[in-house]
């Protein structure tokens, strides 16, 4: 007997009430307990409902975490591009602001945490980390005179730019994301150079 691939489903409408609501749960189990918590018996009592209707809508916990990951990644591109548009702030602002949410950046965390332990979902973690760079570099290309943005930092200010980076260009490497890394790496070298001068 042939092997049968296996076919992932979608069951229930993307936009139903109860898929939502399961994927709040998700969210709020993420923030709350760090992903690891998150398992049909709990998304289901956090949702209050059994653990066999999250499991109906979401077959394996892998298709659960991606769809949270697509939702979030949608609605934070959504919001990154509302608030682009309206044109009242340097576009700098609006990625500082848009990066300073709290419950995004802590759910951004979890989600690289999970794709580093969950290698069959960091995939879908870089395809939507990658979309919403390209609008991030896309805007900053067209606003920036001499395509290059100059910032007056102090030393304190340098130092945690020079220590932070490393480790988020290891936290995004760890799953595949590298947009904008060669550019900081060079900026930073270039800049080390100078001062060894």
């Amino acid at each position: 007997m042939a092997s049968r691939k296996r076919v992932s489903r979608r069951v229930g409408s993307e936009g139903s009430a109860t898929r939502q609501a399961l994927l709040d749960s998700v969210e709020r189990l993420m923030l709350d307990d760090g992903y690891a918590a998150v398992t049909y018996r709990a998304v289901a009592a956090k949702a209050g409902v059994t653990p066999a209707l999250v499991q109906y809508y979401f077959p394996t916990l892998d298709d659960l975490f991606v769809a949270t990951i697509r939702r979030r990644g949608e609605q934070n591109l959504q919001r990154l591009e509302k608030a682009l548009r309206r044109g009242d702030k340097h576009p700098l602002r609006v990625l500082w602001e848009y990066s300073n949410k709290e419950a995004t950046a802590s759910l951004t965390t979890e989600f690289m945490a999970l794709g580093n332990h969950r290698k069959s979902i960091r995939s879908e973690i870089t395809e939507v980390t990658d979309r919403v760079r390209k609008v991030q570099f896309d805007v900053l290309h067209d606003h920036a005179d001499d395509r290059t943005i100059h910032l007056r930092l102090t030393p304190r200010a340098l130092i945690f730019l020079v220590t932070a980076i490393p480790k988020l260009l290891q936290l995004e490497q760890a799953v595949a994301i590298d947009a904008g890394h060669a550019e900081i790496t060079h900026a930073i070298e270039e800049h080390l150079v100078m001062a060894e001068e």
